[in-house]
C-alpha cells in the first residue's frame, strides 16, 4: 500500500498587474515552489499588464508537503528580475476543497522575514527533579536554510531564548547545511508557563543580521513527554503583520489547483473492478443492456469527464483492451439519436476518451507532423491578416522610396504566407499516414467503419468524423498553443499568435470537409478557399490510407517516419570535477547530447553522432539538484551512478533554465524509481578540495545531508502507464457517485422493464444471504472498496466493508436479485 500525494496547477491569467518597466508595462511570470523548491516556470508573456498563461502542470510530491508558494515575476534582460507579489496556498485550504480550488487570488507583497525554508534537527528535554530542574537543548544540525548571501550561501547561527534570557550557537561560514552539535541549558522556571524559541539566523559582517526561521517548544508539553527529538520544520515570524494587512494594489492572479491525497493498494485488491471493466468491453454492446460506461457518460459531471476519460484510457492501455474500449464507446454514441454533421462535436465520454488516446499515444507523432511547420512560422515572424477590419496598414520600400501599402496588397500578401504555412503542414500530414501509430490507425479505422454503418446514406460522415477528432480536436489546437502541447519553450508574440489562430482556422476548415460553410460564416476568408478545397480532397486521400487495412500499412515504404521515440534528450554541459567514471573521464567541460531511453542514459557529441558512452539505468543511484554557489548556476544537476568498477561517481550536468531542469530529473527518476539501490541522502554541494561545499563534512564517501526526493516528479504525457492508481482514481470517482449511479440506472431500465412490477426492497445492489463471494479479500477482515453486481443486466456496485487489518478490495455477487422495478 503506497500513500501518494498528486497536485494539478493551472495558472490562467493575471489582471492589474503594476508596472515595473519605464515603458508603463511589465514582462510577467510565474515562479511555481512547492515548499520553497523551485517546480515550474511559467512562459514570459511581454508587454503586458494583464497576461495570460493557461499553463497546466500536474506534479508528484512527497507525502506530507506544507504548501504552494506561486510567485509574479517581471523579466528584465539586464538586471535582476523583479518580484511583483506573491500567491501562497497551504496544504490545508487544498483540504477545505477537495474537488479544488477555482478563483482569482489576490498578490501579496514578499516580505524576505517571511522567505524561510529548511528543518533543524533537535534535541529537547526536561533534567533534573523538582526544584533543581532545568531545560536542555542539543541544537544538531540544519538543511536547506534559505540563501541570504550573494556567493549562494548563509552564514547561519541559532539563538535560543527562554524566560527572558538568550544564548547563542557558533556561526557556521558558507553553509545551508550547518552542522553544530551544542548543547544549551537553561534553568527551568516553575510554573513552567514560557515557551523555548529556537531561532536561526544568518550573520552579517556590514548590517542587520537576517532571519531564516523559527521553531517554538512549549515546555508543558515537554515536562509531559520528557524528551522531544527531530526535524523540525523551520516557521516565519508570525509576529507581523498578516498577508491579508499587507496585500497592496499588486494586482491578482486566476488559479485553478487540486490536491489528491491517494492511498493506492497492491494491484490484485482493484482485479475484481478491473476484470469487471474489461468484461464489459469485451463483451461489446449489448441490446438491453445498461453499460457502466454509459452510467459513467450520463452522470459524471462536465469538470470530471476529462479526468476519467483519461483514467479509462490509461486503464486500458495498460490491459491491453484501448481499441475494444474506444469501440464500444463509439458504438454507445452512434446509438444514440444524432445527426452525421454533429457527430462527436459534444463533450460526451467518447469524444474526451478519444481526444485523451490521442494525447497519450500520439505526442510524438503530432511533434513530428506539426513541429517543422510551427518552428518556421516562429522564425519568420510574418504578418499574416486576412481580415480587412484588423488589416495594419504599414510603410514599405527603401529609403526615400516609401510608400504605403494598399489593404488589398497586404492582405494579398497575408494569404500567400497562410497559403505557404497551410501546403506545408498539409504536405506532412499527407506524407504521415505510414508514420501514425499502429494503435490509433486502428481506433480510427473502427471508427470509420461504425460511422459509415450507422449513416450508409452518408459516405462523407464518416471522413468528417475522423478528422473531427483528428484535426479539430489534435492538430488545430496544437497550432493554436504550441506551448501547451509543448511544441514551443514560450508562447507567442501578438503577431505570431494571430499567424498561428488563422492557420488553425484553416485546418478545422479543412477538418470540416466543407470550406464553403466557412466562408458563408467568415466573408473574409474567401481568398483561401482554393487552397482550403484542394487541401479538403487531400484530406480525403489521407485518412483513405489513413484506415486502410493493416496489410495496406505493411506495403507503404519509402514514406516519412518519425525517430524512435526517446524519454528525453537534449544538449546538457558537463561541468568538471574530480572522478574517473566514463562521463567524467570522457566529456569532462564539454557540452554533449545527451539521450533517455528505458534502458540507459548515453551521451555523444552531436544527435547524430556515435555514442561516446551510456550509464544503465540500474547504475542510476540518484538525481537531484545542486546548490547554486558549487558552480555559479542553479539549473545544475546531479547524477550519482556506479562506475565500472562498482565506485560511486557523480556527473553535473547543466541545463539551460528552471523547466529543462525539472524535466530532466523527472524524467530520470521516473526511469530509475524501481532501482532498489536508490540512495536515501545526497550531497547538494560539490567535494572540493578535502570537504564538501555544502555540510563541510570532510568524508567524501559519507552519507549525505540531505534527503532525496525520488517522489517528487512532474507528469507528463510520456510518463509509463500504471494501472493501479487509474483503477484507483475510477473506484474513487464510482464511489462518490454511488446514489446517482442507481438513480440513473433505474431511470435507463424503467423503459424496457415497466410491467415487472415494483423494485425490491434491497434495491439495486442487494445482497442476498449467501450471495458473498469475496475476491482478493484479506483473512482478518479489512476496510476497502467492495464491488456488487445487483442485477442481471452488469451494474457493477461498490461499498465499504470494514475491518481491522489495513485495505482490501472485494467482490460480491448476490445470488437473489431484486426486482427491477420500483
Amino acid at each position: 500500500m503506497a500513500r501518494r500525494s498528486a497536485l494539478s496547477i493551472r495558472i490562467v491569467e493575471g489582471r492589474n498587474l503594476p508596472a515595473k518597466d519605464i515603458t508603463g508595462s511589465s514582462d510577467p511570470y510565474c515562479i511555481v515552489k512547492i515548499d520553497d523548491e523551485a517546480i515550474i516556470r511559467t512562459a514570459t508573456v511581454w508587454k503586458t499588464l494583464s497576461p495570460f498563461w493557461g499553463e497546466e502542470y500536474e506534479v508528484q510530491l512527497q507525502p506530507g508537503f506544507h504548501s504552494i508558494s506561486i510567485y509574479v515575476m517581471d523579466e528584465d534582460a539586464l538586471s535582476r528580475d523583479d518580484i511583483i507579489g506573491k500567491v501562497c496556498i497551504t496544504r490545508d485550504m487544498l483540504a477545505e476543497h477537495p474537488k479544488g480550488y477555482s478563483g482569482w487570488m489576490s498578490l501579496s507583497e514578499v516580505d524576505p522575514d517571511e522567505e524561510v525554508q529548511g528543518e533543524i534537527h533537535l534535541r529537547v528535554e526536561v533534567l533534573g527533579s523538582q526544584g533543581s530542574r532545568r531545560l536542555r537543548c542539543s541544537v544538531l544540525e540544519a538543511r536547506d536554510l534559505a540563501r541570504k548571501d550573494r556567493n549562494g550561501a548563509s552564514d547561519p547561527f541559532v539563538r535560543l531564548r527562554y524566560n527572558g534570557k538568550t544564548q547563542e550557537s557558533t556561526v557556521v561560514k558558507k553553509s545551508c547545511y550547518p552542522r553544530w552539535n551544542e548543547t544549551f541549558e537553561f534553568e527551568l522556571a516553575e510554573p513552567a508557563r514560557e515557551k523555548l524559541c529556537v531561532e536561526v539566523w544568518d550573520w552579517d559582517l556590514v548590517g542587520r543580521n537576517d532571519f531564516l526561521g523559527k521553531v517554538v517548544f512549549s515546555v508543558q508539553g515537554l515536562e509531559a513527554a520528557g524528551q522531544e527529538e527531530g526535524w523540525f520544520r523551520l516557521w516565519p515570524d508570525k509576529s507581523k503583520p498578516t498577508e491579508d494587512e499587507r496585500r497592496g494594489s499588486l494586482g491578482s492572479l486566476q488559479l485553478q489547483v487540486k490536491l489528491r491525497d491517494e492511498t493506492v493498494l497492491p494491484s490484485h485488491c482493484y482485479q475484481p473492478l478491473v476484470q469487471l471493466l474489461c468484461q464489459e468491453v469485451k463483451s461489446g454492446r449489448q441490446d438491453g443492456q445498461v453499460h457502466l460506461v454509459t452510467l459513467l457518460d450520463e452522470t459524471t459531471t462536465a469538470e470530471c469527464r476529462q479526468e476519467v476519460a483519461i483514467n479509462l484510457v490509461k486503464l486500458f492501455l495498460g490491459q491491453g483492451l484501448v481499441k475494444e474500449f474506444l469501440d464500444l464507446l463509439f458504438e454507445l454514441e452512434l446509438a444514440k439519436p444524432c445527426e452525421p454533421n454533429t457527430l462527436f462535436r459534444s463533450n460526451s465520454l467518447a469524444s474526451k476518451s478519444m481526444e485523451s488516446f490521442l494525447k497519450v499515444t500520439g505526442m510524438p507523432y503530432l511533434h513530428f507532423v506539426l513541429g517543422p511547420t510551427i518552428a518556421r512560422v516562429f522564425e519568420e515572424k510574418k504578418y499574416v491578416e486576412l481580415d480587412p477590419g484588423k488589416v495594419e496598414i504599414k510603410d514599405v520600400g527603401c529609403s526615400g522610396l516609401h510608400r504605403v501599402q494598399t489593404e488589398s496588397e497586404v492582405i494579398e500578401q497575408g494569404r500567400q504566407h497562410l497559403q505557404s504555412y497551410l501546403g506545408e503542414l498539409l504536405d506532412a500530414i499527407v506524407r504521415s499516414a505510414p508514420a501514425c501509430p499502429p494503435l490509433i490507425r486502428a481506433a480510427f479505422r473502427q471508427l470509420f467503419q461504425r460511422v459509415g454503418e450507422r449513416f450508409p446514406q452518408h459516405q462523407h460522415a464518416k471522413f468528417v468524423a475522423v478528422t473531427s477528432f483528428l484535426c479539430l480536436r489534435f492538430f488545430s489546437p496544437a497550432v493554436m498553443t504550441p506551448k501547451l502541447f509543448q511544441l514551443r519553450a514560450t508562447h507567442a508574440d501578438a503577431r505570431t499568435s494571430r499567424t498561428l489562430l488563422l492557420l488553425a482556422k484553416a485546418i478545422q476548415l479543412v477538418g470540416n470537409m466543407e470550406p464553403a460553410a466557412g466562408r458563408a460564416k467568415e466573408t473574409w476568408l474567401s481568398p483561401l478557399l482554393p487552397a482550403l478545397q484542394q487541401g479538403t480532397a487531400r484530406m480525403r486521400d489521407f485518412i483513405t490510407r489513413l484506415v486502410g487495412t493493416e496489410e495496406d500499412q505493411g506495403e507503404e515504404e519509402g514514406e516519412a517516419r518519425p525517430p524512435p521515440a526517446v524519454v528525453k534528450e537534449g544538449l546538457l554541459l558537463v561541468h568538471k570535477t574530480r572522478g574517473n567514471g566514463p562521463l567524467l573521464a570522457a566529456a569532462a567541460g564539454k557540452k554533449l547530447h545527451f539521450c533517455l531511453t528505458g534502458e540507459s542514459l548515453s551521451f555523444g557529441k552531436s544527435p547524430g553522432a556515435e555514442r561516446i558512452g551510456a550509464i544503465a539505468l540500474g547504475d542510476i543511484l540518484a538525481a537531484e539538484k545542486v546548490e547554486e554557489k558549487s558552480f555559479g548556476s542553479s539549473h545544475v544537476m546531479q547524477v550519482v551512478y556506479l562506475a565500472t568498477g562498482g565506485q560511486q561517481e557523480t556527473a553535473y550536468l547543466q541545463c539551460k533554465c528552471v523547466n529543462e531542469l525539472n524535466q530532466w530529473l523527472s524524467a530520470l527518476r521516473k526511469v530509475c524509481g524501481n532501482n532498489p539501490r536508490v540512495l536515501r541522502s545526497y550531497h547538494p554541494g560539490v567535494f572540493r578540495g578535502d570537504k564538501w561545499s555544502c555540510c563541510h563534512q570532510r568524508d567524501r564517501t559519507g552519507l549525505g545531508c540531505d534527503r532525496t526526493r525520488h517522489g517528487v516528479t512532474l507528469q507528463d504525457w510520456s510518463d509509463p502507464l500504471d494501472p493501479t492508481v487509474e483503477a484507483q482514481r475510477l473506484f474513487q470517482h464510482l464511489q462518490a457517485l454511488r446514489d446517482t449511479l442507481r438513480d440513473k440506472y433505474w431511470e435507463l431500465l424503467e423503459p424496457e422493464h415497466a410491467q415487472n412490477g415494483p423494485r425490491g426492497e434491497g434495491g439495486c445492489g442487494a445482497l442476498g444471504p449467501a450471495g458473498d463471494a469475496p475476491a482478493g479479500s484479506c483473512p482478518q477482515g479489512s476496510q476497502g472498496p467492495v464491488v456488487v453486481r445487483g442485477n442481471p443486466r452488469g451494474l457493477w456496485w461498490l461499498g465499504w466493508r470494514q475491518g481491522s487489518c489495513g485495505v482490501s478490495l472485494s467482490l460480491r455477487v448476490p445470488q437473489t436479485l431484486p426486482c427491477p422495478r420500483g
